[in-house]
């Protein structure tokens, strides 16, 4: 089968979450079909990056969006109903070039990620379509919007009500769903959601698999540090969980590891709070990690810095949020916190105890290992594909 894809942006290298998503899912259906990969961006394509993506890809089309345009859609966005992010990623010059390409190509499918990318694809009607929700971006955006800054709640909870309409009426332009979760998949607001196949993300076991290292930090959390859910979850612990923490181990050090981190991420750095920015390896702070701690409280989908730290044998804490998703066995693979002292009190009894943190080690990597693979989860794919 010749399928073709289009991304919101070019998927390598794996820093985002929908990157890493779509990065896997097409390298194992590389294996046995042909791969039309379309990319949008507004930066410069690193020729690295792409001639990355060509060792298992058929085809990779770069299309180049305009910065000042995205910029004066989004003014445009003001007077629509549709989605601030719907209108960012469409450009008629794009639309041009990738129903072209598809014309060119003659693919069998069509797979789209999110929702944002779906307006170049729904007035397609000759070759069967997938969209991929990847998560309920509506509620995601709700969930920002009680914690945003007074200066962005309005334009939160605007953005949310689009999305949960756009989730519903973008539905019917496609032949197949997919998504996360069973979680994000309650939260799509149409009569048909049930047709919504869950196709978790997966983890490459291989990769992340346990190291023997010195366990330089007590806590490390890992992510795009520019993404508002990590930023949420970064202040939460480096300025509630951790001071808790410091009363009964007052040495106890924190790394916050991942790309671009925003200024309220870098202010952040102190004596005991290290911001890493970007790591050519993250598995570098994963096994530096006596506890990993992802105090996830908005949000949606699931989160793969979870999968990566269990994978790695790191005794794991994280909210019911993102537990809803993983679902991991709560006190054996996983520990939950809501509050900040329930988080700290978790930290602490696994520092001090080592049964326990080896404990959890070995029966989270066991849940990982049984329950998210990348070839589980292409094969889903697969067999919604060729439905």
């Amino acid at each position: 089968m010749k399928l073709f894809v289009l991304v919101s942006r070019i998927p390598y290298p794996l820093e985002k979450g929908d990157k890493l998503r779509a990065y896997h899912q097409m390298k194992d259906l590389a294996k046995r079909h042909e791969i039309v990969l379309c990319c949008l961006t507004d930066k410069k394509a690193d020729p690295a990056a792409i001639a990355h993506l060509e060792t298992f890809c058929e085809e990779v089309i770069v299309v180049k969006l305009n910065k000042a345009l995205q910029l004066a859609r989004l003014g445009a966005a003001l007077i629509s109903s549709r989605p601030f992010q719907v209108h960012y990623f469409f450009q008629r010059k794009a639309l041009r070039l990738i129903k072209k390409t598809i014309d060119r190509t003659n693919p069998d499918h069509i797979y789209c990620q999110l929702i944002r990318c779906s307006e170049y694809l729904k007035d397609i009607y000759h070759i069967p379509k997938t969209l991929d929700y990847m998560d309920a971006l509506s509620k995601g955006m709700e969930r920002f919007s009680h914690t945003a800054p007074w200066y962005l709640k309005r334009f939160a909870k605007l953005e949310a009500k689009r999305l949960t309409q756009y989730e519903h009426l973008i539905f019917e332009y496609f032949d197949h769903h997919s998504i996360i979760s069973q979680q994000d998949k309650d939260l799509i607001v149409n009569p048909n959601r049930s047709k919504i196949k869950v196709i978790p993300n997966g983890v490459d076991l291989d990769f992340f698999s346990p190291r023997i290292s010195e366990n330089t930090y007590s806590v490390v959390f890992t992510g795009n540090m520019s993404y508002a859910p990590n930023v949420d979850g970064a202040l939460f612990l480096a300025n509630d969980i951790m001071p808790l923490v410091r009363k009964k181990l007052p040495t106890a050090t924190l790394m916050l590891a991942g790309a671009n981190p925003s200024g309220k991420v870098k202010a952040l750095a102190s004596e005991y709070t290290t911001v890493s920015g970007w790591m050519d390896d993250i598995r570098d702070a994963y096994a530096q990690a006596t506890v990993f701690v992802a105090p996830m409280r908005i949000g949606t989908g699931l989160q793969n810095k979870l999968l990566e730290s269990m994978s790695m044998g790191i005794p794991s804490i994280t909210s019911p949020l993102a537990n809803n998703a993983l679902n991991a066995a709560p006190n054996e693979e996983v520990l939950l916190g809501e509050t900040a002292q329930e988080f700290a009190d978790h930290i602490v009894r696994l520092i001090e105890n080592e049964e326990l943190r080896e404990s959890m080690s070995e029966k989270g990597r066991a849940f990982v290992q049984e329950n998210y693979s990348w070839e589980a989860a292409g094969g889903l794919l697969e067999r919604l594909l060729n439905h």
